[in-house]
């Protein structure tokens, strides 16, 4: 499951300033693969992915440390009324979220997004949307 943590640094004792991913690693044992990180001197936000049966336990000590936590279900929404299958994500996406069926229909894999936001502005529908 995709978790989008979300944190301060702008206090020396915001969860921003300490290594809070590792930590819940070596509390939890449970392996935390990152998938995007924009953090400045500011705030953070890192995407992560976790196994979805330790989901709960990740988030509630993310949440125990201070840091914000949204889980991310459907990261990209694509309006099948307005998409037109032309294939413009599949270009842009790094992640190769979008590919064709045989019938050369738009599919979407969301478990593999990490909320780059290409796709949206390359469609040139709007038929691409993010959770919010």
């Amino acid at each position: 499951m995709k978790l989008l943590l979300t944190f301060s640094r702008k206090g020396e004792h915001d969860p921003g300033r300490e290594p809070v991913i590792a930590r819940v690693v070596k509390e939890t044992g449970v392996l935390i693969n990152v998938e995007k990180a924009n953090i400045d001197s500011m705030a953070g936000e890192v995407l992560v992915d976790v196994p979805d049966g330790d989901a709960d336990l990740i988030q509630r000590r993310f949440e125990e440390m201070g840091v914000s936590v949204r889980a991310v279900v459907d990261a990209i929404i694509r309006d099948e009324e307005e998409c037109v299958d032309c294939g413009a994500c599949i270009s842009v996406c790094p992640q190769e979220v979008f590919s064709f069926d045989p019938e050369w229909r738009l599919c979407v894999n969301a478990e593999r997004c990490v909320l780059c936001g290409r796709c949206i502005q390359a469609c040139p529908h709007g038929a691409l949307s993010q959770q919010e």
